[in-house]
């Protein structure tokens, strides 16, 4: 027979033993919020040590998070435990994560401490979301093709009628039918634009980082708000099938949307990465090319996020919400995918295209 000490080592030994070893990150903390213990996979899920973050407040690892401290000290307070299934951490570093995280109440050296058990949803909440707004976006396309073949249709009627009829009135009644032609052809311009680009890129071997450096130029001559532009681009990626018209429309979209929402003074980061093992499309994909375009803006209303890329749909008073959707139309003819985080003080956009298999 064991003594009760001695079980009690063995269930300790077992308990090291086995967390150290669990695919969950166990994240353990105190009543102040400060990190107690990390095992293996919280170490590998915030890429810092248990030395290194020993007694650190462990919201400080993050310039921005959906689990705030109050929801962390309820917990202690209640007693009962919580789980959040879309947690969303943003590294100080630049990087963001999305957890589903279980928090209970668990007693340390008779005291009691938040264990947190963490998991990542990334891969699976992408291409959920991506296969979603994939249909929903071909939905609307095909919607809006619906309404602009109906719309044009009765235009063009109407601005054959007002030209006959301005043949057979008096000079001075003609501003009216004038005025006609005119709007007639205004909103006929306005469904060609929700139709989208209708010609395919002409695809050849271009350096991104050329494409980039044009619409700074271009950006960067005409800034009455002062917005300071930073480069930050990595030279060792290859040549990348572009249309290297279209990605420049793309970027001065994406850029013109950040520069509106910015107040005097306000930053916008150009960088370019190697991204490996993202699923584009459906399809997996080893190596791609990640330009995005980061701002310290407001940045986009949650409400808006799901639905950003659809015809028609804008976050601005002014907004016509036809940019983004051009965006996405002409990435997707690159092969590529365009995405979106965003919350209060940054927003980014990807553009993220796949790189030519090496023979």
């Amino acid at each position: 027979m064991f003594s009760n000490s001695s079980l009690k080592e063995i269930r300790q030994q077992y308990a090291t033993q086995l967390i150290g070893q669990m695919v969950t990150a166990v994240v353990v903390l105190n009543e102040h919020l400060q990190v107690q213990y990390l095992n293996p996979a919280a170490e590998a899920l915030l890429s810092k040590s248990l030395n290194r973050l020993y007694q650190q407040d462990f919201l400080s690892v993050f310039t921005h998070s959906t689990l705030t401290a109050e929801r962390l000290h309820q917990v202690l307070r209640s007693g009962q435990d919580f789980t959040d299934s879309d947690v969303q951490l943003e590294f100080i570093e630049g990087h963001h994560v999305s957890l589903e995280i279980n928090g209970s109440v668990a007693l340390f050296h008779s005291q009691e401490h938040i264990l947190l058990e963490c998991r990542r949803i990334d891969k699976q909440k992408e291409i959920s979301s991506e296969v979603f707004q994939a249909q929903q976006w071909e939905a609307a396309r095909d919607l809006i093709r619906g309404l602009a073949h109906e719309i044009k249709n009765p235009l063009g009627g109407l601005r054959g009628a007002a030209q006959l009829l301005s043949r057979e009135i008096d000079t001075e009644q003609r501003e009216f039918t004038d005025m006609i032609i005119e709007q007639a052809d205004r909103l006929t311009n306005l469904v060609d634009r929700l139709l989208g680009p209708n010609q395919l890129p002409d695809l050849a071997l271009h350096n991104i980082h050329e494409v980039a450096e044009k619409v700074y130029q271009l950006v960067s001559l005409d800034n009455p708000k002062e917005i300071a532009f930073v480069r930050d681009y990595d030279p060792s990626i290859p040549n990348i099938m572009l249309d290297t018209e279209k990605l420049q429309q793309t970027l001065l979209n994406i850029v013109g949307n950040a520069i509106a929402v910015l107040d005097k003074h306000g930053q916008i980061t150009i960088k370019t990465r190697i991204a490996t093992n993202q699923t584009i499309n459906g399809k997996k994909v080893k190596l791609a090319v990640k330009l995005s375009i980061i701002d310290n803006g407001p940045g986009i209303p949650a409400e808006l996020q799901d639905t950003l890329f659809y015809p028609m749909v804008s976050g601005r008073d002014n907004g016509t919400g036809l940019g983004l959707s051009i965006a996405q139309t002409l990435v997707h003819q690159h092969h590529g995918k365009l995405v979106c985080h965003s919350y209060p003080g940054r927003t980014e956009f990807s553009i993220i295209l796949p790189l030519p298999k090496r023979s």
